[in-house]
């Protein structure tokens, strides 16, 4: 059976291509997809959200504006690596995509679907952590209703943002310190992991290979975002970060994972934002996060080119 999945995001380059993915792939039931600030401001990340859908033939499935600023601090933005509109590279049309906006906001729409569905479903949260710590603060009833959260965010290592901290995890480390202490269960795809899955000239190639209005986008936003990673970290190509979550539910073989312990630090001077992950077991706290670490890159390549495929030239550029 597919997996019943909401996807929160905040598009962004790599939260696109965790939309196509999610709703090409037979193994994915894609239930709705709800926007957040993060990459860009919530008006601009909720409009991708709805260009990326109209593009590929997306359709049917509700989008839902949810927070638009952290549950405590100021509001960060990513504009250095997806551009003033989150989605630099491709030429989409002005005006409103054909995709409709549903009317409830994000709380409301998870809760109704949650409510709605007969299993629990996974959460896949790719941007900051607030929709998903609102709905568990208003909601806590539903926690029940949740098979679990595969997330993307952290890292075992260093961070992106600062030295210690990763973005998502820093655009709101109160949401991210609610969720991996919901008792939920939580997959945690950080640094360490997604950044072995990196788009490099031979993967482009292959999508540009597809010959589909589709894939020339897909193209249009790989060859953007590789110029950002480029100029801003050095990176020979960029890393698609957050499809590793949809990937994970395709297919576990593709990243193995291991049982620690993980925290947030919410105080620290350097290391606000930073995820403590216990590998060793030293603080004695219990392994309740799985944490993605080896990742099979040619076969979530494969994934990836297969979605664009499977989705082809069924939208538009709106």
């Amino acid at each position: 059976m597919p997996v019943p999945v909401i996807l929160d995001c905040d598009p962004g380059h790599d939260d696109a291509f965790n939309i196509l993915l999610a709703a090409a792939h037979p193994a994915i039931d894609l239930l709705a997809i709800t926007t957040v600030a993060g990459n860009q401001t919530l008006e601009k990340t909720t409009l991708n959200a709805r260009r990326v859908c109209a593009a590929a033939g997306v359709r049917g499935v509700p989008i839902a504006a949810g927070r638009d600023r952290p549950l405590h601090g100021p509001r960060r933005i990513a504009e250095d690596i997806h551009g003033a509109s989150g989605l630099d590279g491709p030429g989409f049309a002005q005006g409103e995509p054909d995709v409709p906006l549903d009317p409830r906001d994000a709380v409301t729409l998870v809760r109704d679907v949650l409510l709605a569905r007969p299993e629990p479903v996974t959460l896949v949260p790719t941007g900051p952590l607030t929709n998903i710590a609102v709905l568990l603060l208003a909601h806590p009833e539903l926690a029940g209703r949740i098979e679990r959260i595969v997330l993307m965010g952290g890292s075992t290592d260093r961070g992106n943002t600062t030295p210690a901290a990763e973005f998502n995890i820093l655009c709101d480390p109160e949401a991210a310190d609610i969720v991996f202490r919901s008792g939920v269960p939580v997959t945690m795809f950080g640094l360490n992991a997604t950044h072995q899955a990196r788009a490099t000239p031979e993967v482009v190639a292959r999508i540009a290979e597809l010959g589909t209005p589709l894939s020339a986008l897909c193209v249009d936003l790989l060859t953007y975002f590789a110029t950002t990673y480029r100029e801003v970290f050095g990176f020979d190509a960029p890393p698609l970060h957050d499809p590793l979550t949809v990937a994970h539910l395709i297919d576990p073989s593709l990243v193995t994972v291991v049982r620690a312990a993980v925290a947030v630090e919410l105080n620290g001077t350097h290391t606000r934002g930073a995820t403590l992950v216990d590998l060793h077991g030293v603080t004695g706290r219990p392994a309740d996060v799985e944490v993605g670490m080896e990742v099979d890159t040619e076969g979530f390549w494969d994934l990836i080119v297969e979605a664009v495929r499977t989705l082809g030239g069924r939208g538009t550029t709106s």
